[in-house]
């Protein structure tokens, strides 16, 4: 039987892994890991418990760099949980994009030879000047003139700089636009372009469509304005990032397959003809690699009506089933007696005393579903570790690894190795 671990909200990161699954050789076979009810079974864990599956995030990863058609930089911030990483390691990735100081060092940490990239637009000075003289980062991102020569002044002007615009990217169907906070318009990111190619070794264009994208088309139409904006700037672009934002599944999204995405972004990328110049093309995913990797076991406490009291609520791991209101597939798993086969569906209260740690749902699972069962939620292997807080004291969870097929597969990712 697999050994759970305890792990804290608070400095998650800083946590050693004990009795990790993975060798040096790569991922443990899938047999020799157990399945999530057996796990129940032996355990009855009262902690909200998160459920790796090592072989499915390895699949994902080998998916997602088999189709690319250039260098698959993992987003750390998705999930930095160091086993996750490990699994996308196996799976192929060797490139991390990373947005603090504590992603940098993890990941130097695991992997010495990875390449690192800093591509927050925004960062302390401290910050770059460990990024670049303690862990041997050499690329960066910026949007503004006041960033890039904070960027410039503290790596000291030496060789080996690689500066990226962040581009604001026209509009696209998504669940979060995240060009409000950071990215250049594309007047102003001409002129950063030529500021940076004029002290900078490598110069290069990113963009972010957005989070959960279902345009396969918005990559398309973000890369044309990057090529416009290179062309007018005059600067040779040796790396076009198109960012992440790829889309998974969940109980009411079904996005395009995969290869959609993949033929609209190598289309566009042909037809700039910036590949016959030698410009790269990167891509940063990071809930497309790691969302089905990782489901969530929780417990009843309490029932009311078509209300059930969980273990784990919005300030921990179901911060995307609050506000944002995202809904996760959802199964019961009851030992001692058989489940209703009636269906329906029900809502959440998390264990925090405030009225707002609620999850509207609805989670469809047997009408009987009552105090002392679990509950399995799935495709938490995107932001439900790394947004959990330690409010009310609620910062306890437990990590296994598991063999079991996620909950929800997404169209266009091969998992058909990751058999229970």
């Amino acid at each position: 039987m697999s050994e759970l671990r305890h792990r804290s909200a608070v400095s998650p990161l800083r946590r050693p892994m004990v009795g990790r699954q993975a060798d040096r050789r790569g991922i443990r076979a899938n047999q020799r890991l157990p399945l999530i009810d057996e796990v129940v079974r032996a355990h009855r864990p009262e902690d909200p418990l998160h459920c790796l599956r090592p072989g499915v995030l390895a699949a994902a990863a080998r998916s997602f760099v088999a189709g690319f058609p250039g260098d698959v930089l993992y987003a750390v911030k998705c999930n930095p949980e160091p086993a996750v990483l490990r699994a996308l390691h196996s799976g192929g990735v060797r490139h991390f994009d990373c947005a603090s100081p504590a992603e940098v060092r993890l990941v130097r940490q695991l992997f010495p030879e990875a390449e690192v990239h800093y591509m927050h637009p925004v960062k302390g000075r401290a910050a770059i000047r460990g990024a670049w003289f303690d862990q041997g980062v050499r690329d960066f991102s910026f949007d503004c003139v006041e960033e890039l020569e904070k960027i410039v002044q503290e790596t000291g002007g030496e060789a080996g700089l690689g500066l990226f615009v962040r581009l604001v990217p026209p509009k696209a169907n998504t669940m979060y636009d995240l060009s409000g906070k950071f990215g250049a318009t594309p007047a102003a990111a001409v002129d950063l372009l030529r500021r940076a190619r004029a002290v900078a070794e490598r110069v290069g264009i990113c963009f972010h469509v957005g989070s959960q994208c279902m345009e396969p088309d918005a990559y398309a139409r973000a890369i044309a304005l990057a090529d416009a904006v290179a062309r007018e700037s005059g600067v040779r672009i040796d790396v076009l990032d198109v960012g992440g934002g790829f889309p998974v599944s969940y109980p009411d999204v079904t996005p395009p397959p995969l290869g959609d995405f993949m033929a609209a972004i190598a289309d566009a990328f042909a037809a700039t003809g910036l590949g016959d110049a030698g410009c790269r093309l990167w891509a940063e995913p990071g809930r497309a690699l790691v969302a089905p990797g990782v489901s969530l076991v929780v417990q009843v406490q309490h029932r009311r009506g078509d209300t059930l009291f969980v273990n784990d609520g919005v300030y921990g791991s179901l911060s995307d089933a609050g506000a944002p209101g995202f809904r996760f597939p959802a199964r019961l798993i009851r030992l001692d007696r058989s489940a209703s086969g009636e269906q329906q569906g029900f809502s959440f209260y998390g264990p925090t005393c405030d009225s707002a740690d609620r999850m509207q749902g609805p989670f469809v699972l047997p009408a009987d579903a009552a105090e002392g069962d679990w509950i399995e939620l799935g495709q938490l292997g995107a932001y439900g570790s790394s947004l959990r807080t330690a409010f009310n004291g609620f910062d306890q969870a437990r990590l296994v690894e598991v063999r079991d097929r996620p909950l929800l597969e997404t169209p266009g990712y091969d998992l058909i190795a990751v058999a229970a």
